[in-house]
């Protein structure tokens, strides 16, 4: 497994413009091989991140060289939204666990 987040810092007062910004995008997710889930998350002061998980590393690599990839990041901008640029984080999944029936 292989897990992919950006880390916004939002403008104090825009939390609710940069999440209808996020509800109202075409994500072009559906049917990428190897993709899994996406959440965005609300944090504290401002911060929200993106979680996309995939398959494998290769999976989101080849998704970031798509069209769909390309389509998904050219809708709306974030100027005046965002208080500096995204910090990305990149992680293969060492360890797994899921709940038990």
């Amino acid at each position: 497994m292989f897990i992919a987040m950006n880390r916004f810092q939002v403008a104090p007062g825009r939390g609710d413009d940069f999440e209808r910004i996020w509800r109202e995008r075409e994500s072009y997710l559906d049917g990428v091989p190897g993709f899994i889930r996406f959440a965005l998350l609300r944090g504290e002061d401002g911060e929200h991140v993106s979680h996309s998980t995939w398959a494998t590393r290769e999976a989101f690599e080849a998704w970031t060289n798509s069209e769909s990839f390309r389509r998904g990041h050219a809708q709306g901008s974030l100027m005046g939204i965002l208080a500096g640029p995204p910090v990305i984080g990149l992680y293969d999944a060492v360890l797994e666990q899921e709940a038990q029936p």
